[in-house]
């Protein structure tokens, strides 16, 4: 298999579908954690923000497992899909 396709094809994506979700993922993370640096020093700035992120990546991610493992066999699955 592909390098570029083998981990896609293992949480059941596309190289297309898994790269439009780790770059929305990520651009999420980075605001987050931009969020979180710019409150350490002004604790009144971005009081939420972080937070809610957070919160907002792990439904993303919760979505993405539901929506991907339809159809997969975990049993079968490769270890890092079966967390």
């Amino acid at each position: 298999m592909n390098v570029f396709t083998a981990h896609p094809a293992s949480v059941g994506e596309t190289y297309f579908q898994h790269l439009r979700f780790a770059l929305r993922f990520g651009a999420r993370m980075t605001a987050g954690g931009l969020a979180a640096l710019v409150h350490a020093f002004l604790p009144f700035v971005f009081v939420t923000t972080a937070g809610r992120i957070s919160d907002e990546l792990v439904e993303m991610r919760a979505a993405a497992r539901a929506r991907n493992s339809r159809g997969i066999d975990m049993a079968a699955a490769p270890a890092d899909r079966r967390r």
